[in-house]
């Protein structure tokens, strides 16, 4: 299994430290809103990761984050007339749940900033000690030039990190900093209603960086597998996290560092954020989309590339999602029947070959693309033999196992997707069917036809097949 490291930009083996097993960090949201469809590409790119190598046999421990104290939330919490810990609890209550209508697996620990202080100052403390921090009126910042080999992972050398910090930052803050590329491990309280504790440099809270320092060393150990995010957190905040991390315990804090890219919206392919008010929340879509659907169009595109946001790509991962839905349908119907089975040399060969495929594709840096087509060309095969007089039976429910296990991969489950459309409409269709095969039975072939040209307007396709009539909606 091969995976890009953004740290070294190229593929690697992966090894983990410990054979058969994953330790896995990734950043998770700043919870002062809903997460929009944006933030959701980062947790359903990790967790189709996660799920894959679940697949092969890890067993993975996955720590994600919560934000929940910094300026964006004292900010909103203010606006809404809210504590801190009030806004935290509402929007992590409405991420959770968007998640899980996602279909993404539960982390193994979701630690939250606020719980972690005493590790926090503790480890402040730490960097202080080795003269990598130092206190300036109350704040506390991360001398980054002391790291050699800050700018690493985002390839930027210090040079033109100083030109770029100097432009942005102000006059006063520039005063407490001993360098404008050094930043806030802690921050002093700015009046006596800001939400912040007590430490040996006064009142204050953490910096952004310094909590997933704390958090994944804490959950994970010193050096872990996996730490992925977006790729706007490549700059500053991950490379913030190794300067504070191999400073305080002088080892290797991640070895592969991985970073999902960018939803996109419109033609001019610009990135979705709040920033810049285009986006669309996963709260607001899921009450017009089916989350399968929303999930799918996610996960279908290998996780270092752009996704572009659109009704015409959710329509596509629809449609891609009935195929699979209809083949579904198809072999529950066909197993059930009690014809003859008979081998079938051909689906067999089809068969290990697509599963073959399937490994060898998302090895190779998890390439979802090209592991989806390798099950798109299996589905003719399995419909045909699904159709012949004598099916093989045997061939099928191992078809039907694999392609159960392949879309698990993606978050897509089986059963819910085979009950996703159990719609109200379900009455009137079995109505006429039953309707159409009396008149079948009766020769009017009229009749039978104008109750097909009424179901078809209804989105049904009717089937007689040898085994008798059954329906599918398109």
């Amino acid at each position: 299994m091969k995976i890009y490291n953004t740290l070294t930009n190229t593929k690697e083996e992966f090894k983990p430290i410990v054979p058969g097993q994953v330790t896995m960090y990734v950043c998770g949201p700043t919870v002062y809103n809903y997460i929009h469809i944006g933030n959701a590409r980062s947790v359903i790119a990790f967790d189709t990761i996660r799920r894959y190598l679940e697949f092969r046999g890890f067993k993975v421990n996955y720590v994600s984050n919560f934000t929940d104290v910094d300026d964006k939330m004292i900010a909103e919490a203010q606006t809404e007339h809210l504590t801190v810990p009030d806004l935290a609890a509402r929007y992590i209550k409405a991420y959770l749940a968007d998640i899980a209508a996602l279909n993404v697996e539960p982390a193994t620990k979701n630690p939250r900033a606020t719980h972690e202080i005493t590790a926090i100052i503790k480890f402040i403390q730490k960097l202080i000690d080795k003269g990598y921090a130092y206190e300036s009126d109350g704040d506390v910042y991360y001398h980054a030039r002391k790291f050699k080999h800050y700018g690493q992972l985002s390839s930027q050398n210090i040079s033109e990190l100083e030109e770029g910090a100097s432009k942005h930052i102000n006059a006063a803050e520039q005063e407490r900093k001993k360098d404008p590329i050094d930043f806030a491990l802690w921050k002093k309280q700015k009046n006596s209603a800001e939400i912040a504790w007590k430490s040996p440099w006064g009142m204050g809270r953490p910096g952004w960086h310094i909590e997933c320092s704390v958090m994944a060393i804490k959950y994970l150990g010193e050096t872990i597998d996996i730490h992925g995010g977006g790729q706007d957190l490549e700059f500053p905040h991950h490379e913030n996290e190794i300067a504070q991390s191999e400073a305080v315990t002088g080892k290797t804090f991640v070895h592969y560092w991985m970073h999902n890219g960018f939803v996109t919206v419109g033609s001019d392919a610009e990135k979705m954020s709040k920033s810049l008010h285009n986006f669309v929340t996963v709260n607001d879509l899921l009450q017009e989309v089916d989350p399968q659907v929303l999930r799918f169009f996610m996960a279908s595109v290998q996780y270092r590339r752009q996704i572009n946001y659109s009704a015409e790509n959710l329509k596509q991962a629809q449609i891609i999602l009935q195929r699979f839905k209809n083949t579904f349908n198809n072999l529950e119907y066909r197993l059930k029947d009690e014809s003859v089975s008979e081998k079938s040399e051909s689906l067999a060969v089809k068969i290990k070959d697509t599963e073959q495929k399937f490994i060898t594709a998302m090895d190779d840096d998890f390439n979802v693309q090209n592991a989806l087509t390798a099950i798109y060309d299996l589905l003719p095969e399995i419909n045909a033999n699904i159709n012949a007089k004598n099916a093989d039976k045997d061939a099928l429910k191992k078809a039907a196992k694999l392609l159960t296990s392949w879309l698990a991969v993606f978050g897509i489950d089986r059963q819910r997707l085979i009950t996703a459309e159990n719609q109200n409409d379900d009455e009137q269709v079995q109505r006429l069917i039953k309707k159409r095969e009396e008149a079948r039975k009766n020769r009017d072939w009229a009749q039978s036809d104008a109750l097909r040209d009424e179901l078809k307007q209804m989105g049904i396709t009717v089937e007689d097949t040898p085994q008798g009539t059954r329906w599918l909606r398109e």
